[in-house]
């Protein structure tokens, strides 16, 4: 970090060049959505008047007003007809931008984070970035789950690890349709999960069991979220603690989450003892 003489007080107040606090520009940038989506398209390429208007959808005397105040800070320069982002600017820009796209995935997973559980350290935030984020509703209960059941109906391979009653027992047909069509499927379940499940519907189970398509496993150490592997997407279901509902979906194809959900799987799957069926099932 670079540091001046004439930096300002540690309070945010004005320092001995009398400059403003920083929050003030970033007050400016931000309270009208179209002056980071200006600055950023002038820090991508040089633009006139006309294209910034169509791009940010405002008024010209908007546009003017933003750009003198662009030139005042010195973000942006006058070539001809064109304005274009200085390195400031452009620093400015990438900023803002991380910013915003770092609030905007907080906002999106604020509510269902905490359901989780995912320990700190194991998987960053940031990763999520691009993910899908469905969660239950009062009148759409099950979201979730239907939002996993058309994951599952895309896929060829599927390997699942934690509490699996509350996703998969409620597409227990499409999850046995699927295997019975050829999906190769792994479940690690905690102990007394696969039993309940077997032993409550003994003859729904035997086909998938049956076709050497289901594998189940039993691990006593699994995490308090589901963890889905799928072809191409990571799932991770977040439950309610007090009624074990799914409460939210989060599923995305980013290569981190993908080689972090690879590892947390395996980890488990090690662990993991295989499940007899004949003592489980009647």
């Amino acid at each position: 970090m670079v540091h001046s003489f004439d930096d300002r007080d540690r309070d945010g107040s004005d320092g001995p060049s009398g400059r403003p606090p920083a929050t003030e520009d970033v007050a400016f940038l931000t309270r009208s959505q179209h002056r980071t989506v200006v600055l950023d398209a002038l820090a991508d390429r040089p633009r006139d008047r006309r294209d910034l208007r169509t791009l940010a959808g405002v008024s010209a005397s908007t546009i003017c007003r933003t750009l003198r105040e662009f030139e005042t800070r010195c973000w942006i320069r006058k070539d001809g007809h064109r304005y274009e982002a200085t390195q400031l600017g452009a620093f400015v820009a990438r900023g803002t931008v991380e910013l915003i796209d770092r609030i905007e995935t907080e906002r999106r997973l604020r509510d269902v984070w905490p359901l989780l559980a995912i320990r700190e350290g194991d998987l960053g935030i940031g990763a999520l970035s691009d993910a899908v984020v469905t969660v239950a509703a009062a009148d759409d209960p099950y979201r979730p789950v239907n939002r996993f059941v058309s994951l599952l109906r895309e896929t060829e391979r599927f390997r699942f690890a934690g509490p699996e009653l509350a996703l998969l027992e409620p597409c227990r047909d499409e999850l046995r349709r699927r295997i019975l069509d050829g999906m190769t499927t792994e479940i690690v379940d905690p102990p007394g999960g696969a039993d309940r499940i077997l032993s409550t519907y003994p003859d729904h189970c035997a086909a998938p069991l049956e076709s050497g398509n289901l594998t189940v496993f039993v691990c006593e150490d699994l995490p308090t979220y589901g963890l889905c592997l799928l072809d191409d997407r990571v799932g991770i279901s977040g439950y309610d603690p007090d009624s074990g509902t799914v409460r939210a979906l989060i599923d995305t194809d980013a290569p981190a989450v993908r080689e972090w959900a690879e590892s947390t799987y395996e980890t488990h799957r090690r662990k993991a003892r295989p499940l007899v069926p004949e003592t489980a099932v009647p």
